[in-house]
């Protein structure tokens, strides 16, 4: 059986089409691809980077193991993405028990703090973010760089619509909270 050679530059639809077929090298460039860039998604789900690597590895497997699933008529990097992200809201379902979300109404926290945000940089702001619960922390992440609505933040983590708002906005004032005490150390640190 004769399989092409591929490298991580190779198109997905090749990758992807000798990954079905048994192609180790094929599965190592796919892998080698999108390791990275996945790890960044799973980092915002997981407590530390040994966690993410986990979470990492276990939506790597699911992805091969479901490969004949994707049909290429979306991004392959989106398909990818999604199993990251479901993989990494398992990985929060099954600590659960250790992190019991809190109840609060939104209005006790609704702030703002866009203008504050714009003045640090990336890596603060993940930092930041790193700060928070894993419960604050998943939906955050799912609400403000997934994109998921709080009904689907709901029906994904077994919690009500009220809870997901409450947990929002209670990330947002904490996040508030730790950016204005770091932009205040960075305003003395600059002379600003």
């Amino acid at each position: 059986m004769l399989t092409k050679t591929v490298d991580r530059n190779s198109g997905d639809e090749l990758l992807v089409k000798e990954c079905i077929k048994g192609n180790r090298q094929a599965q190592k460039a796919l892998y080698d691809k999108y390791a990275s860039k996945m790890l960044g998604i799973c980092a915002r789900y997981a407590n530390d980077i040994p966690a993410a690597e986990d979470i990492l590895q276990e939506g790597f497997v699911k992805t091969f193991r479901n490969l004949e699933k994707f049909r290429f008529d979306g991004s392959f990097e989106g398909w990818l993405r999604r199993i990251m992200v479901n993989t990494a809201i398992e990985a929060y379902r099954r600590k659960n028990h250790l992190y019991p979300l809190l109840e609060a109404t939104d209005s006790q926290y609704d702030i703002s703090y866009d203008h504050v945000l714009n003045k640090l940089a990336v890596e603060d702001i993940m930092e930041i973010i790193n700060k928070l619960s894993p419960g604050y922390r998943t939906v955050f992440n799912m609400y403000v760089v997934e994109g998921f609505s709080h009904k689907e933040i709901a029906k994904q983590l077994n919690i009500s619509e009220g809870t997901s708002k409450s947990q929002l906005a209670r990330a947002r004032y904490i996040l508030m909270e730790e950016v204005t005490k770091h932009f205040g150390h960075y305003k003395k640190a600059s002379g600003e």
